[in-house]
């Protein structure tokens, strides 16, 4: 089962994928993606730290995500991903160029054969103002297209605002 939970910054994206986690009864293996440039996000990765319990593991990648979720794709695994948009600011602002398109198309040629839950965890940020510089309208095209690439092989999507889940697709 895939699921797709998106929201904005401080929504309750990733409490409601951790709650979802925890409920799945499997084995939770944390996949952050996030790298750290500054305090801030050291601060930011450090919160989300705090929320999680310490009993699950942590996998840290931050650009072969496919490859990382087929090592750990398992029937009695919940693989939660937090979160895309780190993982696509990592690709975009790689110096290697083709990086971005081959990794993006090896993500969505793994996800039909994952095997137990797969959590992602992404920003929805497709809905303010277009932005001005040339590297965030790529990212904000490219994070839109990608969301739905996987909304389309997914299970469930929910959107998240204000801590709340609003449910935007359910297959049963």
């Amino acid at each position: 089962m895939i699921e797709l939970i998106l929201g904005g910054a401080r929504s309750g994206k990733s409490r409601l994928a951790e709650k979802t986690a925890a409920a799945s009864g499997l084995k939770v293996i944390y996949i952050a993606t996030a790298t750290v440039y500054d305090d801030e996000m050291a601060d930011r990765v450090e919160h989300h730290k705090q929320q999680r319990p310490d009993h699950w593991p942590v996998v840290e990648e931050t650009i072969e995500l496919a490859k990382v979720l087929e090592q750990h794709s398992s029937p009695d695994h919940c693989l939660l991903v937090d979160c895309l948009t780190l993982w696509l600011t990592n690709l975009l602002c790689s110096e290697d160029k083709g990086i971005f398109q081959k990794q993006r198309h090896a993500l969505l040629e793994c996800l039909p054969k994952l095997k137990g839950k797969v959590l992602f965890v992404s920003n929805e940020v497709g809905m303010g103002v277009v932005p001005m510089g040339e590297l965030t309208r790529q990212f904000c095209d490219e994070s839109g297209r990608l969301h739905q690439d996987i909304a389309e092989l997914a299970d469930k999507v929910t959107l998240t605002v204000a801590g709340l889940p609003h449910v935007l697709k359910e297959q049963s």
